[in-house]
């Protein structure tokens, strides 16, 4: 890689927005700071034409592209490998709301603008757009796209995918798909936009997107239930259900070794039981409803657990603050995790019905083959999606436990496999599990997806490395 291309990109973009050197650091490590990535260049283009101009250069240059939105990632899919060939490009100068269109329900979005500035944005309007990440400060909306992600509303709205109806896309050759259609129905050929939500930047950069809104809810109720087992949790999911329908918007799954953590970390986050239990869940309802409606729901779900034995105690949030108070005992379990220290995490997707037996049987099997190790088992039961967290056995260093991932991946995902699931329910693939979802594809899928690969980004420049 020459000065000359440099060069050429400061031309396009102003030299200011061309960072190198130490300006890069921000840019090269991933969100969890285990790898550090090294780059030729940060390009922080400012609009969609200059995006279309950087990588018309890289291809004319051969250079490979790093697409970058919040950097949150947990899958090392937004960082560079360590050659030093790639440049970074970062989206985050594209953070304009172009448009909100309350009569259509729909929110014209650019790739840079933070999950958080579309939420207030459509709730400026009265409107609701209900993705919902831990990260959402930070995380971009190009990023949230690229990886599908999903959150603690997907069990009533769906995940990225499913909120989202147009795209515009630079493709890998440095040409423009103006594809911001706020349309439902169109059955007008291939569907483009979900081939690129979810590829992780590997077939072209993200650069705005059409999301769909919804009414603002009028009122929210939400719960605490105190279990005894997942079994139980997904009973109390069937009864939720059956007396909520769609009103059921979040359905969180905790278990006791994850709140102690929050407690133990977090002096502000306190369990609201008398005693402890193995299971929790968090269960929210939203209503355009007066507020009344949904708290009645709930009560009623909560009468009809407690009478049947799924629940053994059920606290009410009475108040917002309340409300809030349950959502952070949920809300900073990752964050006491990495605070007792590093640990294997996994993202898994699994039938529902499968869950409570996959626990059981990847527990004991975990405990057999590594004594001690602790499980942080939580996550957004209604869809299916679990993270199953292992964290070293008390006493054993970081780094001992570490060398033991492969072996500790390979327990969970032969598990998760055996149960018809998924080894990646949210994160994506990125570098990390690139190699791992070569043993639970079948040839077929895998040479689809590379024929796509090669079909629409020939020369390899997009995001090598990641996915396939």
């Amino acid at each position: 890689m020459s000065d000359e291309f440099l060069s050429q990109c400061a031309q396009r973009i102003g030299a200011r927005h061309v960072l190198t050197g130490d300006d890069m650091a921000g840019y090269l490590t991933d969100w969890r700071r285990r790898f550090t990535g090294r780059a030729r260049a940060v390009l922080r283009p400012g609009s969609t034409k200059e995006v279309a101009m950087l990588v018309q250069l890289c291809v004319a240059h051969r250079v490979p592209i790093v697409p970058q939105g919040g950097n949150t990632g947990l899958v090392l899919g937004s960082v560079p490998d360590d050659s030093g060939h790639a440049v970074v490009l970062s989206l985050s100068r594209l953070h304009r709301v172009r448009e909100v269109d309350a009569i259509n329900n729909t929110l014209t979005a650019e790739a840079g603008c933070t999950l958080h500035q579309v939420q207030q944005a459509a709730e400026a309007h009265g409107r609701l757009f209900p993705l919902s990440l831990a990260s959402e400060g930070s995380c971009s909306i190009g990023g949230n796209l690229a990886t599908n992600a999903g959150g603690t509303a997907v069990l009533r709205y769906g995940n990225a995918r499913e909120l989202t109806l147009g795209l515009e896309v630079v493709t890998a050759q440095g040409d423009v798909w103006h594809g911001l259609r706020g349309l439902r129905k169109d059955n007008t050929g291939y569907d483009l936009r979900d081939l690129f939500i979810g590829s992780e930047g590997s077939l072209g950069i993200i650069t705005a997107a059409v999301l769909k809104l919804f009414a603002l809810p009028a009122a929210r109720a939400t719960a605490l239930f105190a279990l005894a087992s997942v079994s139980d949790a997904l009973n109390l999911l069937s009864l939720a259900r059956t007396r909520c329908d769609a009103n059921l918007t979040g359905f969180e799954l905790m278990s006791d070794f994850c709140l102690q953590l929050v407690e133990r970390h977090f002096s502000t986050q306190r369990l609201p039981f008398a005693q402890r239990y193995p299971q929790y869940v968090l269960m929210e309802l939203s209503t355009t409803e007066p507020e009344a409606h949904a708290i009645a729901q709930l009560e009623a779900v909560a009468s009809r657990a407690i009478e049947t034995s799924i629940a053994h105690d059920v606290i009410m949030a009475t108040s917002l603050s309340q409300s809030k108070a349950l959502w952070g005992l949920r809300e900073h379990i990752s964050e006491a995790q990495a605070s007792e220290g590093k640990n294997i995490k996994h993202d898994v997707a699994l039938p529902i019905s499968a869950i409570q037996n996959f626990i059981v049987d990847a527990d004991a099997e975990l405990q057999h083959a590594f004594p001690g190790c602790r499980m942080v088992t939580f996550g957004h039961l209604g869809d299916g999606n679990l993270h199953y967290n292992v964290s070293a056995p008390a006493g054993q260093d970081d780094e001992s436990f570490l060398t033991q991932q492969e072996a500790i991946n390979r327990i969970v995902h032969d598990r998760v496999h055996h149960y018809g699931g998924s080894i990646s329910a949210e994160h994506g693939i990125g570098a990390l599990k690139r190699q791992e979802i070569l043993r639970y594809k079948t040839e077929t899928e895998m040479a689809m997806m590379i024929a796509i690969k090669r079909a629409l980004d020939p020369l390899n420049l997009m995001n090598p490395g990641k996915v396939v």
